[in-house]
């Protein structure tokens, strides 16, 4: 599991894991643009069904600017994950510099409508360095 997906956080019982990738056929470099993709697998490891509710993300460039993106759910999905079940899915980030990071935190909701935020772990966002 390590080995695709190279960042994880657990928060009660709930596994967040990410797999980022540079898309240079994707990206624009000549004119300012970068894009990485980044695969999520969200593992339910606790004893009760929960559900995606939210996401919260602070996404950060290589200047140091700071985006937050919130919103319901995840690529237009509130998945419902019953013990032991996973969930996957794949988005993109768009960048006006060569680097930068990622970070924030899902809200779920319990089966008996208590909420709680689940860490999504850090990551960077690299392009490789380019012979000019």
């Amino acid at each position: 599991m390590k080995e695709l997906f190279q960042h994880a956080a657990i928060t009660d019982g709930i596994t967040v894991r990410v797999a980022v990738n540079f898309l240079p056929e994707q990206s624009r470099i000549e004119a300012g643009k970068w894009f990485w993709v980044y695969h999520i697998r969200l593992e339910n490891g606790s004893d009760q069904a929960v559900q995606l509710l939210t996401r919260h993300w602070r996404i950060t460039d290589g200047r140091g600017i700071v985006n937050y993106v919130d919103g319901d759910g995840v690529v237009g999905e509130q998945p419902v994950l019953q013990p032991g079940q996973s969930h996957d899915y794949v988005s993109g980030c768009p960048l006006s510099t060569a680097h930068g990071s990622m970070a924030g935190h899902y809200t779920f909701g319990r089966e008996d409508g208590a909420l709680f935020d689940v860490a999504i772990p850090f990551f960077p966002l690299a392009a490789p360095a380019t012979a000019g």
